[in-house]
């Protein structure tokens, strides 16, 4: 597999407080990382960075063989670079279908307007083959505030997935979520992994262990270990900088 996300060298400050520290990380095309840390270990800061929300102090970030650190989170987007947030970012007042045409139009170069016609029709048509792969169709014409809140997270990765990305990075996708619907989200990932590579933040031990091809581990934005799940569950540092202290 070739590298589709190569970081180097990242480092990041906020006045006193070193966020991240020569931190390099690559990403392989079609698979999925997980990466776990303790709170505070500079997890949703690296994903800001890799993203466009912020800007290293050092270091460089490469997305498909090319330096993206100039490009802005958009223009990031329009180039299959793409991430859910903590918490879904949805219209409440819309249906969940509505929720992801609008993705879709937005996708497509037509803003958040609501046309008609043909390009409503199209965008529609390509949420609903969106809700039948979810298993959420009779939900499609629910608003989203009358959802569950799982229903709304699973409404959120969809919304994501709409932008038709080629790198998708997942900020605590299955917080709040039962197993089952845990397992039910990242199910959905997972189908789509032949397309989509995948870098996934959580703090559920067994969903990054169960589903991801290799394990990354910040501890005080250092990268501690990145290989495969067994490698790093027996890793003697791992197990005392983060994974004893879930255990006990």
């Amino acid at each position: 597999m070739s590298e589709l996300l190569e970081l180097t060298g990242i480092g990041k400050s906020f006045g006193a407080f070193q966020a991240l520290s020569d931190v390099s990380l690559s990403l392989r095309e079609g698979e999925m990382l997980g990466l776990i840390g303790p709170n505070g270990a500079g997890k949703t800061t690296l994903f800001n960075i890799i993203t466009g929300f912020l800007k290293p102090d050092s270091g460089q970030v490469r997305y498909d063989g090319a330096a993206i650190d100039r490009l802005s989170p958009g223009q990031r987007v329009a180039r299959g670079l793409v991430r859910s947030f903590q918490k879904p970012m949805v219209f409440p007042a819309l249906s969940l279908r509505e929720n992801i045409a609008m993705a879709l139009r937005q996708h497509a170069g037509q803003g958040l307007r609501w046309p008609g016609g043909a390009a409503k029709r199209a965008a529609d048509a390509k949420a609903e083959q969106l809700l039948a792969r979810s298993g959420l169709t009779r939900r499609g014409e629910e608003r989203m505030a009358d959802l569950s809140y799982g229903e709304q997270r699973m409404a959120d990765l969809l919304m994501a997935l709409a932008l038709e990305p080629r790198l998708l990075l997942l900020d605590e996708p299955t917080a709040g979520l039962s197993q089952q619907e845990a397992e039910r989200l990242l199910g959905l990932v997972r189908q789509l992994e032949a397309r989509t590579t995948v870098m996934l933040v959580a703090h559920d031990i067994d969903i990054v262990f169960g589903h991801c091809d290799r394990v990354a581990v910040l501890h005080l934005g250092r990268m501690l270990r990145c290989d495969t799940p067994a490698a790093v569950r027996a890793d003697a540092e791992v197990q005392a900088a983060y994974l004893g202290s879930l255990a006990a």
